[in-house]
């Protein structure tokens, strides 16, 4: 329903407008005679980056835990996908509604237990194993398509490698366990090491791209989430560097004043004080 430009008015400026205000607010930002000219001139692919920008965010504050911030980043996220959905909708696709009508009915049909007369009598890896034979069943019934078919081009790298060899494991390929994912990357290290001198520029980072794969599968059979771990560890990085410019700062200089020898101590140290701290 479209709203008069008084209606639209008074709910944009209502507080407690809820849903239907924020959609007022993207219709009135994407209208082409009195919107925003910068809102206007965006299409889904000029905003596509921001939507994955917002969803690391929110991930980011989740892991540091930031709740007061992850409120601002989820509605960052939100205004994403009613973005996504008005531009959907101005092009005669879809709209807001229809999105929401998916999910949902994705949502009480895949969740039998729940919504249907199903057993709740499961674990969830059972749960996760339902989850996937659906998704099998739906893209089956979708069309005809290879294994690796409907993996979104878009994920990060890590996430995108677990997610194609989570499918080919489905059918059959994959290696038996982790030792034999492990021995695997010892020789890839060591043939990339070994070989180094003689390849070209090219077949290195081809041979590297390969042993990250193969990290990607270990994390898989550990069950870890690759893309949460490397953050993490860049978390950790981040902190203890800090920690040696502090020390630093302390003795007068910069860490470009210092050297390996010192900066590497000055590490081991804040890592010693962190394992004492736990």
């Amino acid at each position: 329903m479209t709203l008069d430009r008084h209606a639209s008015d008074r709910l944009i400026h209502d507080p407690e407008g809820g849903l239907p205000r924020l959609l007022e607010i993207m219709a009135r930002l994407r209208d082409p005679a009195t919107g925003c000219p910068w809102d206007i001139e965006q299409d889904f692919a000029t905003i596509a980056p921001y939507t994955i920008e917002e969803a690391y965010e929110v991930a980011d504050a989740i892991e540091r835990e930031a709740w007061g911030e992850l409120r601002g980043e989820l509605g960052d996220l939100l205004l994403q996908t009613v973005y996504h959905a008005q531009m959907a909708s101005e092009a005669g696709h879809f709209g807001f509604a229809e999105v929401v009508r998916a999910i949902s009915d994705k949502m009480v049909a895949r969740h039998p237990h729940v919504f249907g007369d199903e057993s709740r009598d499961k674990s969830a890896e059972d749960q996760t194993r339902d989850w996937e034979r659906m998704k099998a069943a739906e893209r089956a019934g979708a069309k005809a398509r290879g294994t690796l078919d409907g993996i979104a081009m878009g994920l990060p790298a890590l996430t995108r490698a677990v997610k194609l060899q989570n499918r080919a494991a489905r059918v059959g390929f994959d290696w038996p366990s982790t030792a034999e994912v492990v021995d695997k990357i010892t020789e890839e290290a060591r043939e990339l090491q070994e070989a180094r001198a003689t390849m070209t520029e090219t077949e290195i980072f081809e041979e590297f791209g390969d042993l990250l794969f193969v990290i990607a599968n270990l994390a898989r059979h550990l069950r870890i989430d690759p893309e949460a771990a490397l953050r993490a560890a860049n978390a950790k990085f981040t902190r203890r560097f800090a920690s040696i410019e502090s020390a630093l700062a302390h003795r007068g200089k910069r860490p470009e004043e210092s050297d390996l020898a010192e900066m590497d101590a000055l590490w081991d140290e804040a890592k010693r004080l962190e394992k004492a701290a736990k």
